[in-house]
């Protein structure tokens, strides 16, 4: 009787372990993240380039975003105005673009 419970016991405990194993955080969810992959010259200078430097370049209207030091400095309005769809003007920003902006702004508009 005594060899029951014990491999009982065991058997509970590995049950238990696999259960609590199962519902850690898993390293592919934390991949899954859409801003983890966003980057300045990849993603956002482009969005700029393609539409907002027909109006906001070099001979354009302020604020000027013709270079990266230009842009960042003005990230938080450029991530508001595209939000709220103010910007561009002239032109439209798929859902993914603005909100490549969006990750780019909250992740400190780094230079990468």
């Amino acid at each position: 009787m005594k060899n029951y419970f014990k491999i009982r016991k065991e058997y509970f405990l590995f049950c238990l372990v696999v259960f609590l194993t199962s519902c850690s955080p898993n390293a592919d969810e934390e991949a899954s993240d859409p801003c983890s992959d966003i980057s300045f010259i990849v993603d956002v200078q482009p969005i700029i380039d393609a539409h907002c430097i027909k109006c906001h370049g070099s001979d354009g209207v302020f604020p000027k975003l013709t270079s990266y030091d230009l842009i960042s400095s003005k990230a938080g309005n450029i991530k508001s105005e595209v939000v709220s769809r103010e910007m561009p003007k002239k032109d439209t920003l798929t859902q993914d673009q603005i909100d490549a902006i969006v990750c780019w702004v909250d992740g400190g508009a780094l230079n990468n």
